[in-house]
This record gives C-alpha cells, structure tokens and sequence, in this order.
C-alpha cells in the first residue's frame, strides 16, 4: 500500500469535514431560552426543527419518557430497553423482546448522534425523529401500544400532567409527547472518542502505532471503508447492500419502503462510532464480532445481485486485521456512555 494515496483519502476525509462545517460556527444552538446544544469539535451544527426548538425543560420532559414504561401496553418496556446507554444507546442481543417476550425482525440501531440522520429507521422508512416515535409506541412486537390511549394514561397522572403544562402549554397529546421525545433524542451525541482526541483535538499522543495504522489502513483505497462510514458521523446515510447475506427473503431492506426489486437487501450505513460497544451486528444482529465483519468483507461478500460494487475484498496480514480492529475500538466515547444527562435517573 502506498503512504501516499492512504494520506490521499485522509485529506478528502478532512476536506469533506472543513465545507460542511466552517461556516457554520460557533458550535452552539443560541435561542431565547433555548438549550444550548454543545456540539463535538469538527461537527456541523444538527438541523432543529422550528417547531421544536430545545429547551432544558423539554429535553428533561423527554429523557423521563425515554425511561417511561407507560409507554408500553402492559407498562414492561421503555424505550431505554432497546436503547441502552452503556452500548450507546444500542442492545447486546441480536432482537430485544417487546412486550410479552415477542421478537421483530431486526437488531436495535444506536442512537448515538441520531439527530444528524437525514431519514430515519434501517430502510428510511420514516421522515423524522418526531413522527418516528410512532413506530415503537404503536408496532406489535415492540410497545403494542395506541397514542390515543397513551395520551390518556399520561393525562391520569398528575406528574405529566404539570409537566406537560410547563413546556407546552397544555395537557399531553401527540404533538407534545413526540417533540419532547426527539428532543432529548438529539442531545444523545457522542464526539470524544480517543479518535476524536486524536483527529479534532491535536492530542497525538493518544493514540498508539497500532491504532493510527489501523486508521490507515480504514482510509485508504484499498479498504474502502471510508467510502461509505465517512465525514465525522461515519456514515454518508446512504443504502447499501454489503453483501453479508444471499437471501434477504426475511427483510428485504429498502425495498420494504420503496418495492424495487434493487433495492432488496439495502440497508442505510450505519454509524461507527462506538462500534465495539453495538454488537451483534448487521439488521438481523448475526454477525456476533468485528472479526467476522472484516472477513466477510475481506472474501469479497456474498455476491448478492444487489451487493454494492465496492465489497471486492481485500487481503490483510493478522498484525493488519489487529490494528483496524484496535482503530474501530479508539471510536468508543466512555465519556457518552456515561454521561449522567443521559443515564436514567
């Protein structure tokens, strides 16, 4: 491999960071009243929708209903069951079980700096984090709950109630439960990462030679894995089909949304920031470590018809397939995963 053309994808790395963010600083959201949102060094500012602005009030409204298992039929479950802030705001089971132990389909994405996506769930299939709340509340083998009912259940108690009216203006409904909730969804974000030390903060010397092989060896041309996982999110939001299975007969991905038959078995590209921490991996969770991630795509995929063209495998040394694996684990934010404001109280 060639020094020069791994500094080559570094520099467009960069360089697709400095035009996204630069004019876009400081690296605060100011607001009358408004929470201040501090943002990662390196990261452009997250689009707020103006009929959401944050306030403390509200992000604290939010983060007791993460935690609510109210919001659940039978009162079990919360979101904060499927989204665990010690595997940041991800689950270390293949399907977490809804109420009544029932089981869906795929394995609980991290939340970790949702408030950048541009779309929301696997295959897109949601706009935003506001209406996206819907979907655990009222899907079977989740929540297997009703709005209109939960609406209700919030309104007998009197502690919602007072709330409810502090930062709306009036009793719980949709609009004020949804808004709250995405509210402290995008204050769950994660930038201080020995990488970030490393890459945004100047500390070179957080890093050892391993590590910063690895992370060559991430951007460089041969790899490729910066194509897709890129910027400072590590992720471009786009669908791809990676080629880890031959039958997406069970979910078929994107084309559950969009029913082109091009679109079986595209999935959106996941973050990796705080990657060692959200096993298993894929949407079904099969994929149980980094190891098994590195070989499938080191063979070449599965050769799906679908399978993006930049799965052609590769070959790398043990001491090679070492170091990306201690560069993925650099990604790990022990600051985030524990962080009281975001813990359950």
């Amino acid at each position: 491999m060639k020094k020069q053309n791994t500094t080559y994808y570094i520099c467009l790395f960069v360089a697709g960071i400095i035009f996204s963010s630069c004019a876009k600083d400081p690296k605060i959201i100011v607001e009358p009243d408004a929470y201040v949102l501090n943002v990662p060094s390196g990261f452009a500012l997250p689009n707020i929708p103006d009929d959401n602005p944050l306030t403390a009030a509200k992000i604290a409204l939010g983060k007791k209903l993460f935690y609510e298992k109210a919001l659940s039929v039978d009162s079990t479950i919360s979101c904060g069951t499927c989204h665990k802030q010690e595997f940041a705001f991800s689950d270390n089971v293949a399907i977490t079980a809804g109420v009544e132990g029932r089981l869906g389909f795929r394995n609980a994405p991290t939340l970790t700096n949702i408030a950048w996506a541009t779309e929301m769930l696997m295959d897109g299939g949601n706009p935003t984090l506001e209406t996206q709340v819907y979907v655990p509340i009222e899907t079977h083998f989740e929540m297997d709950f009703n709005m209109v009912l939960l609406v209700n259940r919030l309104n007998a108690d009197a502690e919602y109630v007072d709330a409810f009216n502090n930062v709306f203006g009036s009793n719980p409904d949709p609009f004020g439960i949804t808004r709250a909730l995405a509210a402290f969804e995008r204050t769950i974000i994660s930038g201080n990462s020995r990488f970030d030390q490393y890459y945004y903060q100047g500390k070179t010397e957080v890093l050892n030679e391993q590590e910063i092989n690895g992370m060559q060896l991430f951007f460089s041309p041969t790899l490729k894995c910066a194509s897709c996982h890129t910027g400072y999110l590590f992720t471009d939001f786009t669908y791809q089909n990676n080629g880890f299975f031959a039958d997406y007969s069970a979910d078929s991905g994107r084309a559950r949304i969009t029913l082109l038959s091009e679109d079986v078995g595209k999935f959106k590209v996941p973050t990796l920031r705080n990657i060692a921490l959200t096993g298993p991996y894929m949407h079904n969770g099969q994929i149980n470590s980094l190891e098994e991630i590195i070989d499938s795509y080191s063979n070449g995929g599965s050769g799906h018809i679908n399978q993006s063209e930049l799965i052609q495998g590769f070959v790398l040394t043990a001491q090679e397939k070492e170091n990306l694996i201690l560069f993925l684990n650099t990604l790990t934010d022990n600051q985030f995963i524990h962080n009281p404001d975001l813990g359950e109280d």
